[in-house]
């Protein structure tokens, strides 16, 4: 909880037009278009999501009986003290009995090398998000779904390595069902909060549906709060991924807080990690988490760099070692109780093997003894500055949101509301109100990042290692005038985002639809804007699938245009415990499969009239 409810103190009136960019009355009327939707009560939500809690018993796992815990909060709590470093595993393969079978693998090294892995994040198919009736309409995606009341009583029996089920729980349209599944499995830490507003499970368009079972399912955590449960949110799986300043990403971290714990009065554990590469940053966090929860802070876990990451799995371990040493010096320094995360090597190119994850795990274990070796000598200062200006400034950023919010309409007291309205504003909005950074037209967001986020850098990077390819004159003649649509398959939008910005400055006009966009939608805007290619990014295991439903739906628009697909171009089979590389079927299946982006610009207009492309 606030020491001093924050909301009640909010003195920023006179001085939020000065901070807003937007202008405040088109801001007003989007707001009060979104309310216009008709919401359920909150309170009856509420009590429904604690009715249930009363009649829930929360089952022990074998991780349970083996440290003599109660739940994961209570042993965090205990690392805390002993500043003992916890481990994380991330782990889905496409089935729960292959999943099983990875963790025993897991299990069985950890013993051969006697040490401990402490909890696994399983990655569930995105389809676990959806209504049971629904998931076999939708296509597969990476990951294992939990289809029977045998597999979620495996999950923390399997072995003594606790379940954190992270993905595609609260925050979707099967938030209790599932969070109610997981808690009578014994898992105690489920999330994930910050996906509920910048993710989709696919062929689900009903977000009152999706905020209805989010807020019963926190108010079920709540209520259960006494026994140890856990509300995970990793913020870079959320907004936090798409705003470009670290402070709004602090505020917003704020603001998170305030809807699970004072709102709903359950026990929230953020997460951050997987888009921060720099050490500082990644250090600073630790700091500036803690500071947020009032220095009572229970973090699910750090997660690794996935952002540095190439296909040269040699250079990787070694940014592996670079980011898990300042970790884990983090939390010897400033115990929070986020795990550590030994990112396999082989992530940015496809689903990690068992035998790879077990693998790194024997590394990561490696760099605490040097870590614990460094940490007498190691200065925080930079990293502590780093929290102090965040979290400053994240203060100002929470509490001009909350005014803003509540001027414009918003009751900032009803989380059906509340997480209804911020979801359909999104983050660019956000932003571009609250944020703190100093008021700058000529900037993206008409903002300057106070501190940037490393992605958003990154971004910023590749469009300049790009922009002399698109600014060659050859290149430039071909794509003036053109029109083309970009959309991305699921949450991840930085990818578009570049090549928006390319594409624009050579010429193209750009209709960009964003993430989390499913075949109908895309073929929809297709026809009905008149595009000459489209551009598609996929990254979860379901491009093939994805590929013939986009086919089949601009079959029905009796369109046939060039389709561009890049990212990780795999697809999940059943017979499978890996994704496989799908690149020849999308060729096959008339699609221009782009691994890198200098390999695929060539392919990108394949004009009807001509057949050109360009190099």
């Amino acid at each position: 909880m606030f020491s001093v409810p924050l909301w009640q103190k909010l003195s920023f009136k006179r001085e939020l037009r000065t901070l807003m960019t937007m202008n405040f009355s088109h801001f007003q009327t989007q707001v009060q278009t979104i309310l216009t939707t008709e919401l359920p009560a909150a309170e009856a939500i509420i009590s429904q999501g604690r009715a249930i809690a009363k009649d829930l018993h929360i089952g022990r796992t074998a991780f349970f009986d083996e440290m003599g815990v109660v739940s994961e909060a209570e042993y965090k709590r205990r690392c805390i003290r002993e500043k003992k470093i916890m481990y994380h595993a991330h782990i889905g393969m496409s089935s729960w009995q292959a999943t099983a079978e990875a963790l025993q693998h897991l299990y069985q090294t950890a013993e051969d090398h006697h040490f401990v892995i402490d909890r696994a994040g399983i990655c569930l198919d995105r389809r676990m998000g959806l209504p049971q009736e629904y998931r076999k309409q939708a296509p597969a995606e990476t990951g294992p779904l939990l289809e029977s009341p045998e597999d979620w009583r495996q999950i923390g029996q399997v072995v003594p390595i606790q379940a954190h089920t992270g993905d595609f729980m609260i925050g979707f349209p099967a938030a209790t069902e599932n969070t109610i599944n997981a808690l009578n499995a014994g898992v105690t830490t489920i999330g994930n909060l910050s996906q509920f507003f910048a993710h989709e499970v696919p062929m689900w368009r009903d977000q009152v549906t999706t905020t209805v079972e989010t807020v019963r399912a926190m108010a079920l955590m709540g209520a259960l709060r006494e026994q140890g449960t856990l509300i995970h949110s990793y913020l870079e799986d959320g907004f936090a991924a798409l705003f470009h300043d670290c402070a709004t990403v602090a505020g917003w971290a704020y603001l998170e807080r305030y809807i699970v714990e004072q709102l709903l009065d359950a026990k929230l554990a953020h997460c951050i990690g997987g888009l921060t590469s720099n050490p500082v940053k990644r250090a600073g966090w630790v700091f500036a988490l803690d500071a947020i929860h009032d220095h009572n802070c229970i973090g699910s876990m750090f997660y690794g760099d996935t952002i540095s990451f190439s296909r040269d799995f040699a250079l990787n371990r070694g940014l592996v070692a670079e980011y898990l040493l300042w970790d884990i010096l983090a939390q010897i320094e400033c115990p929070t109780g986020h795990a550590v995360h030994p990112l396999p090597v082989t992530e940015a190119v496809r689903v990690p093997s068992a035998e790879e994850i077990a693998e790194i795990q024997i590394f990561g274990h490696r760099i605490e003894e040097t870590a614990r070796r460094l940490w007498p000598y190691i200065d925080f200062s930079a990293s502590r500055v780093f929290a102090e200006k965040v979290t400053s400034a994240g203060k100002t950023v929470f509490t001009s949101a909350l005014d803003g919010l509540q001027e414009a309409g918003v009751d900032t007291q009803n989380p059906v509301q509340l997480l209804y309205v911020l979801k359909r504003l999104g983050p660019a909005i956000f932003e571009e109100m609250f944020g703190a950074g100093k008021v700058d037209e000529a900037n993206i967001r008409r903002r300057q990042p106070l501190v940037p986020t490393d992605v958003f850098e990154m971004s910023l990077a590749c469009v300049e290692q790009y922009r002399p390819l698109f600014n060659q004159p050859q290149v430039k003649q071909r794509l003036q005038g053109r029109r083309m649509l970009i959309a991305s398959t699921d949450v991840h939008e930085h990818a578009i985002l570049v090549i928006h910005q390319l594409l624009s400055e050579a010429g193209v006009e750009m209709i960009n639809l964003g993430p989390e966009k499913n075949p109908d939608e895309i073929a929809a805007e297709a026809c009905a804007r008149n595009v000459e290619a489209i551009l598609i990014s996929t990254h979860n295991g379901m491009a093939l699938e994805y590929a013939k439903r986009l086919k089949t739906e601009l079959r029905k628009h009796q369109v046939e245009l060039p389709v561009l697909m890049g990212g990780v171009l795999n697809q999940k089979f059943e017979n499978q415990a890996l994704p496989v590389d799908v690149t020849q079927s999308l060729k096959e299946l008339g699609m221009y499969p782009c691994v890198a982006l200098e390999g695929g610009i060539r392919k990108m207009l394949a004009a009807n009239e001509d057949k050109e492309v360009i190099e």
